[in-house]
């Protein structure tokens, strides 16, 4: 038999593998996980953590539960900390990009097929820079998948690198999740202020307690600390996102920079103001609400609108029931960032044509701005219906109106559809067009319209329902919508403008102060009809009176040359008789303007609809009282000032400040002793120090100390010092001479360390 690589290496290639395999499934004895979880850097472990997994617990609340997600919590934390003891810092880094993989290959695989097709490298890498520029996770239309993909992967890293002591690793990757929160916007103030302070925490605590450096470092731990807040709360790193620092600005938004910017999100704010300012005119045969959006997802807090906007090709699809065709030409008096038009465009010519794209909801937004002077026009086809089409309009509702249009948050209370529910059974309403109305009349009577305002916590529709007595549009919207969708019935938010000042016969001049938001409310065979809960003789007041006070104090852009003049008058028209198939209180089949669909429609007084009385009180809540992100705000800016008092030796300097100026009274000798030692103070500041075994008097003959109360001091410190000698007297001469010593001291003080 040959005996070729029989040496003494052979084999040991093939036994080599099998060891490296085995030290790898070896627990490491020495590591505990009781003493791994009883490390003090856990604790900003766990801050960090729940940082990103609160905005993770949002997102799947909004689209779908959290059931799913706290269970996937559960089990990463157990596998993470089964495999701590057997993985080292470059395993764990190198599991984590392969759960991040296979968490994004799992979200790839249950996107619909149809939907599949349509992804290609190209859109991959858009949909990331815009996530990474301020794109919300809530616009993802398979959010909940989003977020059960990507969660595993930096939980499970940050765990198994925080339970190996790694904890700049670990707050490496953990903070990479909260970096992409900040960055898609959806990581509110105390959101980022947590996890910044428990990353900070668990690199501090990790790294410089084991040192013994805590003590002597804490003060440059906390002023870093302070950095990192400052800067995500003042800087906004995503031009265009939809993150809002926090002391961006202290002024109060517009209510058409909130509501009309038709971004993919509109926020719902606290106070805000009217701009008078003409926006753009219209040329058109027939009035309306100039819509520019429409969003489908409520978070509780805002909306959103999902899906993708695609470029307009030439045409879109009509209204599913009857229609009439209605021609406008908007004219752009200031820059415009949006396309208002009437709903339902089907059709777009000018310039603006080429750059126009058409969103998820079918609205149309421009790609670039439109210019003060440049103009577009539009075809829409209105719907056309009776109030006894939308009664019977039934609930065979189209899958994707389902699934979008009934979405809540499931952390919405149940009482927002319980009182929903009374509304419409106290109306008598039995149809989905019978609980609108109720709802609409019941918000129009029961609140009143301000805009001054302080925005709720919490599930905005539920506060607004219960516990605020005003609001302006977007409140009414918002909780119009959510109490439909408790019925099953499909609603969203729509924005846009009033009609304006009327003109001429076919002119419109619209200003910053008609933006508005109102309710879409789908109906089966005629598709979405507006309804405005919001109260319109209280809101045009308002309006009018801002635009009386902008021309009184002569501002700019008030006017157009048309507009403000008061010449034109419109020509009463004749009443049409009703019709067979007519609605006999509206007289015409056209949609009504701005859904003035209501039986008997008038203001109801307060309680008409129902027994129930508006929530809260005028008194409710002290608007002067700062907000928790106010309050932890400004906690971090007092331990910096702290922090940064001691790295300069600020504190040191305070503390021998009072010192020397404040000298409590204790006992006689020792009232003499601590004078001696402020005079002293005073002295090595202006010459030297004492040295050590100098005697007091040597030491101010060394220095020449000829101030008589500099040597009565002393003598009575040594009488007290050496003998114990000193009374009342003694002590308030020697106090009384080092207080004149430091009062005509003063500017030796700034010497003083």
């Amino acid at each position: 038999m040959s005996t070729r690589g029989a040496g003494p290496d052979a084999g040991s290639d093939a036994g080599r593998e099998p060891g490296r395999l085995a030290r790898l499934l070896a627990p490491d004895q020495a590591w505990s996980l009781r003493e791994a979880l009883a490390r003090p850097a856990m604790l900003g472990f766990a801050l960090l953590t729940a940082s990103y997994l609160r905005v993770l617990v949002h997102v799947t609340d909004v689209v779908g539960g959290t059931g799913a997600l706290v269970a996937e919590v559960v089990v990463v934390l157990l596998v993470g900390a089964a495999l701590a003891s057997r993985v080292d810092a470059r395993t764990a880094l190198l599991g984590t990009g392969a759960v991040l993989v296979g968490g994004l290959l799992g979200y790839y695989s249950a996107i619909p097929a149809s939907q599949r097709a349509l992804i290609d490298l190209g859109v991959v890498l858009r949909d990331l820079f815009a996530l990474l520029s301020g794109l919300s996770v809530f616009r993802l239309i398979q959010a909940e998948i989003w977020a059960l993909a990507v969660l595993p992967a930096p939980l499970f890293g940050s765990w198994l690198l925080a339970l190996r002591g790694e904890f700049p690793l670990s707050a490496a990757v953990g903070g990479s999740a909260l970096g992409l929160f900040v960055l898609t916007g959806d990581a509110g103030f105390l959101t980022t202020l947590t996890g910044v302070v428990g990353a900070a925490l668990a690199v501090a605590l990790g790294e410089l307690a084991p040192r013994r450096a805590l003590a002597a470092r804490w003060d440059t731990v906390v002023l870093v600390l302070t950095l990192m807040v400052v800067l995500s709360t003042t800087v906004s790193l995503v031009p265009g996102g939809d993150a809002r620092p926090m002391l961006a600005g202290t002024g109060q938004p517009t209510l058409e920079g909130n509501v009309v910017a038709n971004g993919d999100s509109v926020g719902i704010v606290g106070a805000i103001r009217l701009s008078p300012e003409v926006r753009f005119t219209v040329q058109s045969e027939r009035e309306g609400y100039w819509r520019v959006g429409a969003y489908d997802r409520y978070t509780g807090g805002s909306w959103v609108r999902t899906g993708e906007a695609r470029a307009y090709d030439g045409s879109l699809d009509p209204p599913p029931g009857g229609s009439i065709t209605v021609e406008q030409t908007i004219t752009a008096e200031t820059t415009l960032n949006s396309m208002p038009a009437l709903w339902k465009p089907v059709g777009v010519s000018g310039n603006v044509e080429r750059a126009t794209q058409v969103t998820a909801e079918n609205g149309l937004r421009a790609v670039a701005s439109i210019s003060p002077g440049e103009s577009y026009s539009v075809t829409s086809r209105r719907p056309v219906y009776t109030r006894r089409d939308l009664r019977e309009a039934g609930t065979d509702y189209p899958a994707p109106i389902r699934e979008r249009y009934l979405g809540l948050p499931d952390s919405t209370p149940d009482r927002v559809g319980e009182r929903t529910a009374a509304i419409a059974d106290r109306a008598n309403a039995t149809t989905p067009y019978g609980t609108a109305v109720a709802v609409e009349q019941y918000l129009e009577s029961t609140k009143s319209y301000s805009l001054n305002v302080e925005r709720p916590r919490g599930n905005v529709a539920d506060a607004f329902l219960f516990e605020m007595d005003a609001g302006y549009c977007t409140y009414y919207a918002t909780t119009m919508a959510v109490m439909l969708r408790t019925q099953g019935i499909p609603a969203r938010m729509a924005t846009g403008y009033t009609p304006g000042e009327r003109v001429g016969e076919d002119e419109w001049v619209v200003r910053g102060l008609n933006a508005h938001a109102w309710v879409e409310v789908y109906f089966p065979e005629t598709g979405w009809v507006t309804f405005d809960p919001t109260p319109s003789a209280a809101r045009e007041e308002t309006s009018e009176s801002r635009v009386s006070q902008a021309r009184e104090a002569g501002e700019s852009g008030v006017d157009t040359g048309r507009s403000g003049s008061g010449e034109w008058t419109p020509t009463p028209a004749p009443t049409p008789e009703p019709t067979e198939g007519q609605d006999s209180t509206n007289g015409s089949t056209e949609t009504p303007d701005l859904a003035d669909i209501a039986e008997g429609r008038r203001t109801a007084a307060p309680g008409d609809v129902g027994t129930f009385s508006p929530g809260g009180s005028e008194n409710d809540g002290d608007p002067s009282l700062p907000t928790p992100e106010e309050v932890g705000y400004g906690l971090v800016i007092l331990l910096g000032g702290v922090a940064a008092g001691r790295r300069i030796g600020l504190d040191t300097r305070l503390y021998r400040f009072v010192w020397l100026r404040y000298q409590p009274r204790t006992d006689p000798v020792a009232d003499v002793e601590r004078a001696y030692d402020r005079v002293e103070t005073l002295l090595a500041a202006k010459n030297r120090p004492r040295r050590p075994n100098e005697t007091v008097g040597a030491y101010l003959d060394a220095i020449r100390a000829t101030d008589s109360r500099v040597r009565t001091v002393a003598a009575l410190y040594e009488r007290a010092h050496h003998g114990g000698d000193a009374d009342e007297a003694a002590a308030d001469e020697a106090v009384d001479a080092a207080d004149a010593l430091v009062a005509a001291s003063t500017p030796l003080l700034g010497r003083l360390r």
